[in-house]
């Protein structure tokens, strides 16, 4: 297949990075909305926050397998077709009227939504010269950290403006213009399409897969709101997950075709570019989560003004990533760049974690700025690692497989906010309350004080005003409770980020041949 040039070139790049982005953004758009959506369909809001989970759980059960199913399909197929599925259970979630109804296209969406990432980034490596990869790579970085960044700006607007269902009906028209512009000008491979007699579906590995991640992404997604293991539902999937995961690693371990690869686990550079790479998801899915509740519950931010403060140092990625893809393209080395981000990234939690009630959305913008900066510089370099040392036959897998671990970090990091933050704030409060008790004449001079504003302010007798006086002094410690968890949650992704620095003397950013580097980077278009 020959490289496409200039307007064909550019209609791939805006398709396939639109197409990741769009994807991304359906992981995070939703959370702004659950509130409405709960009202609409006359759910609680336990319950609806199942459209979350079921995409999560779709999203990382197919992401592992679309190495296999491109080339059982033929990848341009694959990808037509995935954004075919995401465009219509698009249209379906926003005319839903039921919450069985919403959640079974959820997972459709997410069964779609998993190959458009990982596909796109292969299509779009196919679309440069092999000296100008590391451009790509910047390219489609950026879309990984924009994309659930936007998703909250989005969110908020539509949810401000218009209702919930357009925030699944706005992918409708761009899935039909993506779908078109990748039939028309998206080439196939050689030889793509001919190989699907030839290939032995691994029906038991996909099965336990399924069971296996599927079950461990449900106990992370739903266990803080349904209180862990004292859910039988919790308690039985974690068994299953723990059987499936196991059964899983064995038997693909054990057949010569495997529809996941975890033989490339033995590469050094792979296996702790893994644990990088979780890390990354851990801090991107959790800070992108942790700020918008911090933002809006305690600091009265509107979901607008939320997502706007998330955007706009966030779009110094677009500059930051081209720039770092052409310095790799021209020998730069990759492990500098990976200390250096987590360090940003690490500096961004910590001063986030140090930020007043009274803080402006304008000093947010340096805060954020170091998150985009050190993510800017993680995303390429730990593309680039993944595949470092593999052979271009084993680049499916090991990109699959990196991409699988980034959505579990995330679903990771935002289980653990959510657990901490319930734990951290009854101990905050626990102790906020045993401060006033402490000081019991300042806070009886404080309610009496309080009641009487509402005696002179609102006319209520003086019973009523004492009552309401407390209850104010019981909101003001609850918000107080709250910013000091949310705070604490930021040191620990903090922390998280600096543990896992002293790993980078295990990667190797080893020399090689001009040929052997031209082999190694045209492979990751066979990764999907």
């Amino acid at each position: 297949m020959a490289t496409p040039k200039g307007f064909a070139r550019t209609i791939i790049v805006i398709t396939t990075i639109s197409a990741a982005i769009m994807e991304l953004i359906d992981t995070s758009i939703v959370n702004v909305a659950l509130n409405d959506m709960s009202g609409s369909l006359g759910v609680s809001i336990e319950d609806i926050s199942w459209v979350i989970t079921a995409y999560a759980i779709a999203n990382v059960i197919i992401i592992p397998l679309t190495g296999f199913l491109a080339e059982f399909f033929g990848r341009k197929n694959y990808y037509i077709a995935s954004m075919i599925i995401f465009t219509v259970a698009s249209y379906m979630c926003g005319q839903s009227t039921s919450l069985v109804e919403i959640i079974i296209w959820r997972f459709i969406q997410g069964v779609g939504g998993g190959a458009l990432l990982s596909t796109s980034q292969a299509i779009l490596f196919d679309a440069f010269e092999v000296k100008d990869r590391p451009i790509a790579s910047g390219l489609f970085g950026m879309g990984i950290v924009l994309g659930p960044t936007l998703g909250p700006t989005l969110g908020g607007y539509i949810m401000e403006s218009y209702s919930w269902p357009l925030i699944f009906m706005i992918n409708i028209p761009i899935g039909i213009i993506a779908t078109i512009l990748a039939y028309t000008f998206i080439g196939k491979k050689e030889g793509e399409g001919t190989k699907k007699k030839q290939i032995k579906i691994d029906y038991t590995g996909i099965l336990l897969l399924a069971v296996g991640i599927g079950c461990l992404q449900f106990v992370l997604e739903r266990g803080d709101a349904d209180d862990w293991f004292a859910s039988e539902a919790i308690r039985i999937c974690a068994v299953l997950a723990g059987i499936g995961l196991i059964a899983f690693i064995w038997y693909e371990l054990s057949i010569e075709k495997p529809a996941v690869n975890l033989r490339v686990l033995n590469n050094t550079n792979l296996a702790f570019t893994t644990i990088f790479t979780f890390v990354v998801g851990l801090g991107l899915y959790t800070s992108v989560f942790v700020f918008p509740v911090l933002a809006q519950s305690v600091l009265g931010y509107t979901p607008l003004e939320t997502g706007l403060t998330l955007l706009w140092p966030t779009m110094i990625t677009v500059i930051m990533m081209p720039i770092i893809g052409n310095l790799m393209s021209k020998g730069a080395k990759p492990i500098p760049f990976v200390i250096m981000g987590f360090l940003l990234f690490a500096a961004y939690a910590w001063y986030s974690s140090r930020v007043s009630l009274d803080v402006s959305r304008q000093n947010f913008f340096f805060i954020f700025a170091l998150r985009a900066v050190g993510m800017s510089m993680v995303q390429l370099p730990l593309i680039n690692q993944a595949v470092a040392g593999l052979q271009p036959k084993d680049y499916a897998s090991g990109i699959s497989l990196n991409n699988m671990t980034r959505q579990l970090g995330g679903a990771f990091g935002i289980a653990m906010a959510n657990n901490y933050v319930s734990h951290t704030y009854a101990q905050h409060r626990s102790d906020l309350v045993a401060n006033l008790s402490q000081g019991a004449q300042a806070f009886t001079t404080q309610t009496n004080n309080i009641a009487q504003n509402f005696v002179n302010k609102g006319g209520f007798d003086i019973g009523t005003a004492t009552t309401k006086a407390y209850a104010t002094i019981s909101n003001s410690v609850d918000r107080q409770a709250h910013y000091l968890a949310y705070l604490d949650t930021f040191r620990l992704v903090a922390l998280f980020f600096i543990v896992v620095i002293p790993l980078t003397v295990f990667l190797r950013a080893k020399k090689v041949s001009a040929a052997d580097q031209a082999k190694a980077k045209a492979a990751i278009a066979e990764s999907h």
